[in-house]
């Protein structure tokens, strides 16, 4: 809605499995940005969405908090003052709402602002289709201009056909008119995968919600219908599955600010993107 931090945003999202066949997948998709501190307000003035309660479109706490003991909230806020990051300022969440009541999010993105409004850190949600989830929580450093450049090792299966032994590196350009998250996926041959979500910002009203409604029927059944769609091309490629390890005892793993070099292979593949 206009004047509020919260917004739709609409593009899609590639990935691109650079070995030992090649893969590469699009699908267009739409996302909402929800301050956590506006989702009340949004529910009260919008007619097809919904917090916690059943709607065409809704944001329940429990998708994003197993435990669903504290706010989401306090949750987050909880994990930066454990990993020493100041925070204080709004906290935003990109995310797929549910639609008709379902949704399923291999990736939703929390940007943590602090009390005057920068960007402090950056806390990674993942979840698996074993119904597992781990996080990765990033510092951002003061001052950056430009894409934000962030690293972590991968700590948690995702991916029958990959293993754990990665390091993942970001690159994402903040909430603004556009925003854009990109993850290479690297093991000691190098790049293996390259993920990316590029959206741009619509306000987020009744009207907005009902256009994604039309132009993405269903959308968060399709996503999981495509993860097992893609997994069986890939596996007919004959790419071989990995054991799926214990998740990680720690409910986080933290990463680091960074500003890798990118090789030319990969430069290639992120202007492709």
């Amino acid at each position: 809605m206009p004047g509020f931090r919260s917004a739709l945003h609409a593009g899609s999202v590639m990935h691109h499995r650079l070995r030992p066949r090649e893969h590469r997948l699009r699908y267009s998709v739409f996302y909402l940005l929800l301050d956590l501190d506006e989702i009340d307000t949004l529910a009260s003035k919008l007619r097809l969405f919904s917090h916690n309660r059943f709607n065409l479109f809704s944001f329940h706490d429990r998708d994003h908090d197993a435990e669903a003991k504290t706010s989401l909230r306090e949750k987050i806020e909880r994990h930066l003052r454990e990993a020493g990051i100041d925070f204080g300022g709004s906290i935003q969440i990109l995310t797929m709402p549910r639609i008709l009541g379902y949704a399923f999010n291999p990736l939703s993105v929390y940007f943590c602002h602090r009390h005057d409004g920068s960007l402090s850190a950056i806390f990674y949600e993942v979840n698996n289709t074993f119904g597992q989830r781990h996080n990765y929580l990033v510092p951002v450093l003061p001052g950056i201009n430009g894409p934000i450049r962030q690293e972590s090792q991968k700590s948690f299966y995702v991916s029958p056909f990959m293993t754990t032994d990665m390091v993942y590196s970001f690159s994402i350009n903040p909430p603004g008119k556009d925003l854009a998250v990109s993850i290479t996926g690297r093991d000691d041959a190098g790049p293996l995968i390259v993920a990316k979500l590029s959206t741009t910002r619509q306000d987020l009203t009744d009207a907005a919600l009902g256009r994604a409604f039309c132009l993405y029927p269903l959308m968060t059944f399709k996503v999981i219908a495509g993860i097992y769609w893609e997994a069986l091309l890939i596996w007919l490629k004959g790419i071989r599955l990995h054991h799926r390890p214990s998740p990680p005892d720690q409910a986080v793993t933290i990463g680091h600010s960074a500003m890798p070099e990118i090789d030319h292979r990969e430069k290639n593949t992120a202007n492709g993107l």
